[in-house]
């Protein structure tokens, strides 16, 4: 049973790697979008960008020190707050005409794309809530040393959270973002 119990672990343990990789991978990508195509993020795609981080932040914590409810719970709620941020900016944008924020990517815009992956995170961490055997003594008091993929996806996931910091800082300062921004306020002009 116990043998058993650990398997499971070790397979949850690399499902929340993978979540945390597809995070880091999401961020990284919208980054790189933002500089290709100079389109900087208005106030509710940075707050999009905070709900994948703290959802990371969940994941990172399952993946540095063993799952727990409460790491869930983080990345969970995370995911719901993602969600309300950004159907928030699809119903602002969802009149005929409006040409919406941002190029789109494969005919949605960024947005659109972030709830549907906040909701497939949601189901996702739901399951990964129900399979992981984080209740079983046994199993907790494995050594929790990430292996290569979590130490991966845990150095990816702080690497890209540190340049979206760098990032926002240099668009916003300290202050409130303008509402569509046009250019960095800490850099010249293009």
């Amino acid at each position: 049973m116990i043998h058993h119990l650990l398997g499971l672990r070790r397979w949850t343990d690399c499902l929340n790697a993978l979540a945390l990789l597809g995070i880091s991978g999401v961020l990284w990508f919208a980054f790189a979008w933002q500089i290709v195509l100079y389109e900087l993020p208005c106030p509710l795609c940075l707050l999009q960008r905070v709900g994948f981080a703290m959802a990371g932040i969940g994941l990172m914590l399952n993946v540095c020190f063993g799952s727990r409810p409460a790491h869930y719970g983080i990345a969970i709620l995370s995911a719901l707050a993602g969600m309300v941020s950004s159907a928030r900016q699809v119903l602002l944008h969802i009149a005929p005409g409006d040409p919406g924020f941002g190029s789109p990517f494969l005919g949605l815009h960024f947005y659109t794309w972030a709830l549907v992956a906040f909701f497939v995170l949601g189901l996702f961490l739901g399951g990964l809530l129900l399979l992981d055997p984080m209740k079983v003594k046994e199993a907790a008091d494995v050594s929790r040393t990430p292996g290569w993929l979590g130490k991966l996806a845990v150095y990816s996931f702080l690497a890209i959270l540190l340049v979206t910091l760098l990032s926002t800082l240099l668009e916003c300062g300290f202050g409130p973002c303008p509402d569509d921004p046009t250019e960095y306020l800490w850099l010249p002009g293009k």
